[in-house]
């Protein structure tokens, strides 16, 4: 049916190479660009083009930058000392929403994954190592997720860390703010347990 439609088709496989975006809603999309005021079209294309054009990785933490060095690397008042060590840039972002934290970020841009392939030299670990021998770094934060690759990664980089004489602190993990522990999954009750502190 598509194929009687270059254009449309074309825009449908373009929209379905996104993550989490599959055939229907890829078509779902170009539907609505379709119906969409021709402002509104190359409004979205143009900020595509631009994005593209201006937004860069920082050359010293691999987040999102339209500089060689982003904003947080580049500003005064955070704590030099101390540095927060993601997978994805919309990890660090997370971070940022909370204000809980004013150090320094570090971006792998994914976790290690043997299965995969995907070794230290394949993420942004190298460029770190450099960070910890050329920056007043005394405190690293391990912020990476809590999935089997995100743990082997940070037990990885604890190793790495310590034997560079560092502080090595972990992200804290367990029961959500305002849930209802008989809700709450077995596993994770149990990590809220072990990693209880005194009051």
């Amino acid at each position: 049916m598509l194929g009687s439609l270059p254009s449309f088709a074309r825009l449908v496989a373009e929209l379905s190479k996104l993550p989490g975006i599959g055939g229907k809603t890829a078509a779902r999309l170009a539907f609505h660009l379709l119906r969409a005021p021709q402002a509104d079209v190359a409004a979205l294309a143009e900020a595509l083009l631009e994005m593209k054009r201006n937004v860069v990785f920082c050359q010293r933490c691999f987040h999102v930058a339209e500089a060689e060095i982003c904003q947080i690397c580049r500003d005064p008042a955070r704590e030099t000392q101390r540095l927060c060590i993601v997978q994805e840039p919309q990890d660090l972002l997370a971070i940022e929403r909370s204000h809980a934290y004013r150090g320094l970020y570090h971006v792998l841009h994914g976790a290690l994954s043997p299965l995969d392939g995907v070794g230290p030299d394949d993420l942004k670990i190298p460029q770190l190592l450099e960070r910890l021998t050329d920056e007043p770094i005394t405190e690293v934060l391990l912020a990476t997720n809590f999935s089997v690759e995100g743990e082997a990664t940070a037990m990885y980089l604890a190793r790495l860390c310590k034997e560079n004489g560092l502080r090595v602190t972990r992200l804290a993990h367990g029961i959500p703010m305002g849930s209802d522990l008989e809700y709450v999954d077995s596993g994770t009750v149990q990590q809220a347990v072990d990693g209880r502190r005194e009051l």
